[in-house]
């Protein structure tokens, strides 16, 4: 498993699930535990903790790299273009459109709860 510090995790769930596509592996609103996982993947693939950012170093962290417009995890994706037009009309707020450099194709959302989100086509 890894993680997100998010502002809000049933706010980031629900991005996460109902705007992104991802599935829910385990929620717990009562104990505000929330696990998303790639759609289509079984229970032994990686899951992605949406973590409470009421820890003051993972507040600092997430708050440091959003103001340096920097993105705090990055998702590959088949086809960058196509993703950004969805989410763009779901609504989804982009730095801008996306670029090609050595590495490949990129773009970079802002998910609401606290992160720039880069979306990664090699």
């Amino acid at each position: 498993m890894c993680s997100i510090h998010v502002k809000d995790p049933a706010t980031a769930h629900a991005f996460y699930t109902e705007t992104l596509g991802f599935e829910t592996l385990m929620a717990m609103p009562e104990y505000n535990l929330f696990i998303i996982k790639d759609p289509g993947a079984d229970n032994t693939s990686v899951g992605l903790l949406l973590e409470p950012s009421d820890n003051p170093i993972g507040a600092n962290y997430m708050n440091a790299l959003h103001e340096a417009g920097l993105a705090a995890i990055t998702f590959g994706v088949p086809d960058v273009q196509a993703e950004y037009e969805r989410l763009l009309a779901a609504g989804v707020t982009f730095q801008g459109e996306p670029s090609e450099d050595f590495s490949g194709i990129s773009a970079v959302f802002d998910d609401g709860c606290g992160n720039f989100v880069q979306l990664h086509q090699d």
